[in-house]
């Protein structure tokens, strides 16, 4: 880019020795030089650049006054066997009409250049007018902050350079660490980098690309119809380490582990978000209570319902490791086309843990949060779910629920297993409701795991 040194003015850093500032109506430019010396005679080259800048100077020196050679012309109109006098009169006719086109080019360059002359003088203008304009907030316009890192700001045009300048390094921290790159190695990058290029394309070829992802979702929805989905996880290469659990918790006890930090072997290779959607895998349970709703068999529908609701629990099954933690702000996204439902969950608190999911299906919708609370009591961990499961037909029948108490036990001695307890309370909106007991397991009980 460029920048007019007429309309600009210069100021020097008053912590760093080596840096300087070129200030423009529309932005600011910052300079760091090898040493003291050079910004030195960097600042006087462009005080002198500016006092030598004459608008003027800029047009182009007429070296030929506009002349050009019809040697060519007059060749081929003598090969044709033109007379001389009329070869005379199509030079002269040609010499006109450059002659005019030049004079017109030269007033529009001149007209353009009085223009930026008189920039700082409409500047100071506008600021003037603005300053009635600032009283009212909601007319004031917004000043677009583009800069990376809070290193370099446009401003908008409104103002002029002074005041551009001075609100520039008054907002600007000299004790801040700038980072300078070299001109060379940041365009080569750039080269390098095709996010470039696809950051950088004009907003005019949006519309192309929005047409485009349309048919590219297209193709992606046939291609995951027929995408071949695991049946089972993964098994981990490494193996679990011999190293004493109690040693690293026994500090912890009635604590909330969620604060704790764990071994990273303690956990399994998923994330909690994506391990909500394992409560999803039943989800035929729904299509089939939607279409008992429709033929007026509610009972069929809750059964349906409460059915769905316990095979959440499946997936737990031999998997006492925990999942990692999300970010705040991450999220997972599912899509399974055969089965007819579209999955999204993010993490939406951190400190306490929060979760939010939302499923859509076949004439249903499903959705809900998560926050665990987990306590250590030495031989065993207890992880109390809080949130409320919504289950909504397209019909209207709305369907709450909350997740049960869960505990994983032999944490010291003994092998490592997880049990469900607790009550879940279905409530319906219309004639139907459920109430389903998770059992207590004891060290004697033969039948596991009985709702």
């Amino acid at each position: 880019g460029f920048v007019h040194l007429k309309i600009s003015s210069f100021s020097e850093s008053k912590s760093d020795d080596k840096r300087f500032y070129i200030i423009t109506p529309t932005k600011t430019l910052q300079l760091r030089t090898g040493c003291v010396k050079d910004r030195v005679a960097w600042i006087e080259a462009l005080v002198s650049a500016r006092s030598e800048y004459s608008l003027g100077g800029i047009l182009p020196s007429d070296r030929n006054g506009g002349s050009f050679s019809t040697e060519k012309l007059r060749d081929r109109l003598h090969a044709e066997g033109v007379g001389a006098e009329i070869v005379k009169d199509c030079e002269q006719i040609v010499h006109s009409e450059f002659s005019q086109y030049h004079v017109q080019m030269k007033q529009r360059c001149e007209s353009y250049l009085s223009f930026i002359g008189s920039l700082p003088r409409e500047l100071e203008a506008v600021n003037s007018e603005d300053a009635t304009i600032r009283g009212n907030p909601q007319s004031q316009l917004f000043k677009p902050d583009f800069s990376s890192s809070g290193k370099c700001s446009e401003y908008s045009n409104t103002e002029s350079s002074e005041d551009a300048g001075k609100q520039e390094i008054g907002r600007m921290s000299d004790e801040d660490e700038f980072h300078f790159y070299d001109t060379r190695q940041s365009f080569s990058d750039g080269v390098a980098s095709p996010e470039l290029k696809v950051r950088y394309l004009n907003y005019g070829n949006e519309a192309c690309k929005f047409g485009d992802s349309l048919a590219a979702d297209k193709t992606n929805e046939d291609l995951l119809s027929s995408a071949k989905r695991r049946s089972k996880l993964p098994e981990p290469v490494e193996k679990e380490r011999s190293v004493s659990l109690w040693s690293m918790i026994k500090d912890n006890v009635g604590k909330d582990l969620t604060r704790v930090c764990l071994p990273v072997y303690f956990n399994e290779p998923l994330s909690s978000l994506q391990k909500c959607f394992e409560e999803l895998e039943y989800s035929y349970l729904l299509d089939r209570a939607y279409e008992c709703g429709l033929t007026g068999n509610g009972l069929m529908r809750i059964l349906y319902v409460a059915a769905f609701a316990v095979s959440g629990y499946a997936s737990t099954d031999s998997r006492p490791c925990k999942p990692f933690n999300p970010l705040l702000g991450e999220t997972y996204e599912a899509d399974y086309p055969e089965k007819g439902i579209r999955f999204f969950s993010e993490k939406v608190s951190h400190h306490p843990m929060a979760m939010a999911c939302h499923c859509e299906g076949k004439g249903w919708k499903f959705w809900g949060d998560s926050n665990l609370k987990s306590k250590f009591w030495g031989q065993s961990i207890q992880v109390d779910p809080s949130g409320i499961l919504t289950l909504e037909f397209d019909d209207g029948e709305t369907f709450q629920w909350s997740k049960v108490t869960t505990t994983i036990n032999n944490l010291i001695i003994g092998r490592v297993y997880c049990h469900h307890h607790g009550t879940m309370n279905i409530s319906g909106n219309k004639k139907y409701s459920c109430k389903l007991m998770f059992k207590e397991q004891s060290f004697l009980e033969r039948n596991p795991r009985q709702v």
